[in-house]
Formats: structure tokens, C-alpha cells, sequence
């Protein structure tokens, strides 16, 4: 069977393209086969710190998105993962709704992921309420809660939302907090996560540690998540 993961959340800055840069180290350090597609043209993380295996792709052209889903037929047992940019939510759902692609991932055999990527703040309860409203369930959520970018989500626990995904199937994985200076080092080296936890990465002894050790616990969580 054929996997598609969406990674997005529609909110900039909570933190989408680092779910998509680590889930890529994911199936690298884990062997599985997997091909990317960035949608970002301004800044796009798979192209910069994944480039052999990512590659562009337009929002704007149906036959682009297209791509997508012929790349996940083309080789069932490769995934495909896609770095959704902000604000892309309504051209992705349009798409969908046009080319019927819930059904034809039925018939097949493609599994279609949305990894929902959250903050703390109120605007990601409120775009998860709407992903839902409009695909209920017909997709396989993954709620990732981005405590890089705080943790305190008991805004998200009060509205409901999360609660309601859950029972449509959705898993939760949670994205603990890594040193800023550390992310700060690897993004101004345009660097895989596996160059920056090794020796000549351009980090030091102890910011490898922290990267070791949070890739490590990150790995945990999708795997938790039946990834």
C-alpha cells in the first residue's frame, strides 16, 4: 500500500517544514524509500537541506499536485512526502474535492497522512476545527504538537478539536523542544540533521548530543504513531 503524508497546519512559522525535514531523516536512518515534494517557492526546506530527494512542485497547476499521487502509484512501497507551504489549505482541498481523490486513493490502495502541525495559540485549534469540519473522516490525521514553539496547549485541550480527531483515528505526536542555537546552527549551515550529529557537522560536542538525543525522542513519538 501506497503512503502520501501531508505535512501542513496552513499557519506559518508552527513549524511545518521541520516536521517534514525530520520525518525525511526518518526514513532515511530507517531505510525506507521515499521521494519529496516541496511546495514552498520562497523558502523550501526539502529542496535546501533534502535535495536529493526532494523536488518542486506548484500549487497552482492541477497536473502538478497530480504528480504527487502518480508518484505514490508508480511504486507503492515508496513514500511520498509533501512540505505543504502557508495558506495552502483551500487550493489543496479544491484539488482534492476536483480530481475525487479520496476515492481514487481507495480504489488504489493509497493511504493519504495529514500531518497537522500546531503551536500553542488559538489559530491552530481553529485550522485543525476546519481541516476537520471539511474532510472528516477521510483522511489519517497526525496531530504533531510543536513544543518548539511553546508548551502550554491547554487551549487546544479546551476546544474540543483535538478530542474529535482522535476519535476519527487521529495520533498525536508530540515534538519536543530543541536548543534554539542549536537550530539556529543547522539552518544557517543548510544542513541534514544527520551531518549536524556528527563530528564536522559544524556543531559542538554537546549540541550533537541534543540532536542525537532529540531525534531520538522524535522518532519514538512516529513510531508510537505507527509510522
Amino acid at each position: 500500500m501506497a503512503d502520501i503524508h501531508f505535512i501542513g497546519g496552513e499557519k506559518g512559522g508552527v513549524g511545518k517544514s521541520l516536521t517534514a525535514r525530520v520525518l525525511a531523516q526518518y526514513f532515511i536512518d530507517k531505510q525506507l524509500p521515499f521521494v519529496g515534494f516541496d511546495t514552498d517557492r520562497s523558502h523550501g526546506a526539502l529542496l535546501r537541506f533534502y535535495a536529493d530527494y526532494a523536488s518542486p512542485v506548484s500549487m497552482d497547476r492541477a497536473e502538478a499536485l497530480d504528480a504527487i499521487v502518480e508518484a505514490a502509484a508508480a511504486e507503492p512501497g515508496r513514500r511520498v512526502l509533501v512540505d505543504l507551504a502557508a495558506q495552502t489549505h483551500d487550493t489543496l482541498a479544491q484539488w482534492m474535492e476536483e480530481a475525487s481523490l479520496l476515492a481514487v486513493a481507495a480504489e488504489e490502495g493509497i493511504q493519504l497522512h495529514y500531518w497537522h502541525v500546531m503551536d500553542a495559540g488559538k489559530d491552530s485549534a481553529d485550522l485543525l476545527k476546519k481541516l476537520l469540519d471539511r474532510f472528516g473522516n477521510g483522511l489519517q490525521y497526525v496531530l504533531v504538537r510543536n513544543q518548539i514553539r511553546g508548551t502550554d496547549f491547554s487551549v487546544l485541550d479546551k476546544s474540543g478539536q483535538e478530542a474529535r480527531a482522535i476519535e476519527l483515528g487521529a495520533k498525536v505526536v508530540n515534538l519536543k523542544k530543541l536548543s534554539e542555537s542549536a537550530l539556529l546552527k543547522i539552518d544557517d549551515a543548510s544542513s541534514s540533521f544527520w551531518k549536524a550529529s556528527v563530528a564536522g557537522g559544524g556543531l559542538g560536542l554537546l549540541d550533537r548530543q541534543r540532536v542525537k538525543t532529540w531525534l531520538a525522542d522524535t522518532y519514538r513519538e512516529f513510531e508510537k504513531a505507527g509510522l
